[in-house]
């Protein structure tokens, strides 16, 4: 078995200004989104470094190639000076890489990171609003990640593992979504529902057929988790889904069409539904009344691929 052991650093908080704009981003229907000035480039990162070098530190207490923790914050904060690229992506992999270039010891690098989101905030300049470039907001919605692993082998150094993702998208739905029709037994006392508000908290995680596009290099190759969340809850507006496990299936469908150069996504869904108090207000054709679910929720994992989307295509035949 193999063992575990690697050490590092978290909760590096990085803020750039002025880096690189991102820009050339494939336009799609759902999503207004084109780009992004990148005027405040932030992310939360955490690094761990792998290395058979460190076992003696381990075991025997030697810290002569031990590389302090403090000194892997510090190297990740300088280098976001040295970053040129665009995307959280490139920078992670970009940081990962100038480790392993540097300390011959190390062997692997996982490093991932939670981007920070600054909104822009419209300021009147002479008779219109126009997005200040001095002034954002602080979001504390949903946040754009990243993970990356780079690997020393032989003499090469090479990028084994991406995934992009998007964290904490929550979304409410007051009406046309169902849950009926499910196995019924003894331990059953869920009533069916045929117009149901539905509120879900959702992780959606995609993967690159080509890491290249994850660097914001290549034309168009970008996905960018604006348009993600979009797909998410235009899917969500259109359809009228008979369960959140059939929500995700269809929001994963649009994405892989949207995206041919995605090899895979994948979902992390939970029920957080409110439990209903009154089915009707006086005076009121819809309104009714909720109130937060009790703490046990249900919650759904599901990947899907391009073999996924080929199926659905000849099913429609």
């Amino acid at each position: 078995m193999k063992r575990t052991m690697s050490y590092g650093k978290a909760d590096v908080w990085v803020y750039r200004t002025y880096a690189k704009p991102l820009t050339s981003i494939r336009s799609i229907p759902e999503s207004s989104f084109s780009g992004r000035k990148n005027i405040l480039f932030g992310m939360n990162v955490k690094v761990a470094i792998e290395g058979e070098a460190f076992f003696s530190s381990f075991k025997d207490g030697d810290n002569t190639l031990v590389v302090a923790t403090d000194s892997m914050k510090n190297f990740i904060l300088k280098h976001a000076g040295d970053y040129q690229g665009a995307t959280q992506e490139g920078f992670l992999e970009f940081v990962a890489h100038r480790f392993l270039e540097t300390y011959s010891h190390m062997s692997g690098i996982n490093i991932s990171g939670e981007q920070i989101s600054f909104e822009e905030l419209p300021v009147r300049t002479n008779e219109s609003f126009e997005p200040s470039p001095l002034v954002f907001r602080y979001s504390l919605n949903e946040q754009a990640g990243t993970t990356i692993e780079v690997k020393r082998e032989k003499d090469e150094i090479i990028t084994s593992h991406h995934i992009s993702s998007l964290k904490g998208l929550k979304l409410i739905k007051v009406k046309g979504s169902s849950f009926y029709g499910y196995f019924k037994d003894e331990y059953t006392t869920l009533p069916e529902s045929y117009d149901r508000p539905l509120f879900i908290f959702l992780n959606i995680d995609w993967r690159y057929n080509n890491i290249d596009d994850a660097r914001g290099n290549s034309s168009d190759g970008y996905v960018a988790a604006e348009q993600v969340r979009d797909i998410a809850y235009s899917v969500f507006h259109e359809q009228n889904s008979p369960s959140i496990q059939n929500l995700i299936y269809r929001i994963g469908t649009r994405i892989l069409e949207r995206f041919p150069q995605l090899l895979e996504v994948r979902f992390e869904s939970n029920n957080r539904t409110w439990e209903t108090i009154l089915d009707e207000i006086p005076d009121s054709l819809e309104g009714k009344v909720f109130t937060e679910p009790r703490p046990p929720y249900g919650f759904q994992c599901f990947s899907m691929t391009r073999d996924d989307l080929e199926s659905e295509g000849e099913s429609k035949k």
